[in-house]
């Protein structure tokens, strides 16, 4: 049992080592990772190969010596095939989220989805997102459409499709929490942003 320990005692040391160096680069560092993932993935196959995740790491510039990343990659590697999903690789190094928070997020949600289906769409945003101050709606650039569309992308981080689901809403948010240190602040941006 005590070697367990000892073992998830590294791990937690080595994902918070990875996650202070994400957030080092500011509020959207865990975000910009995760564009970078896209970018480290050579072949296109949505997943990373444990090869992908060193040079990535690597060129990413985490300050983490070639051993730490490999027992890093096995960190995120839960299931032990080899590669990592985005979805993998994102929600290992995102850090858990307290109740209070989580309940923030899903009060959020359930402003946003309208029909009560458990996704987002454009349709559900019509009537809680105003686009007439929106600079691409007022120049003409953009449709109502356009800007709907925009919006609900910047709660999705691998492939972009019409809908925002619940965990994808989670997840966005947890990329957000990890970049606040106290629940009073997060409850303040979360009230503030979603006006309850």
């Amino acid at each position: 049992m005590g070697d367990n320990n000892n073992v998830d005692k590294e791990r937690e040391a080595l994902m918070d080592k990875f996650r202070k160096a994400c957030l080092s680069r500011g509020v959207h560092g865990i975000k910009s990772i995760g564009k970078s993932f896209q970018i480290y993935d050579d072949n296109s196959d949505k997943m990373l190969s444990k090869d992908e995740f060193l040079k990535g790491v690597k060129d990413y510039q985490a300050g983490m010596a070639q051993a730490e990343v490999e027992k890093l990659f096995a960190c995120f590697d839960r299931d032990n095939s080899g590669t990592l999903s985005f979805d993998e690789f994102l929600r290992g190094l995102r850090p858990p989220m307290s109740e209070s928070r989580l309940s923030l997020i899903d009060k959020a949600f359930k402003i946003m989805d309208k029909t009560g289906d458990g996704v987002i769409t454009v349709d559900d945003l019509t009537t809680v997102y105003d686009v007439s101050k929106h600079k691409k709606f007022v120049s003409g650039q953009w449709t109502k459409q356009q800007v709907l569309q925009e919006f609900l992308n910047n709660f999705q981080a691998g492939d972009k499709d019409e809908k925002v689901t619940k965990q994808e809403f989670v997840d966005y948010y947890a990329g957000v929490s990890a970049s606040i240190d106290k629940d009073v602040y997060f409850d303040y941006m979360m009230r503030q942003s979603w006006k309850f």
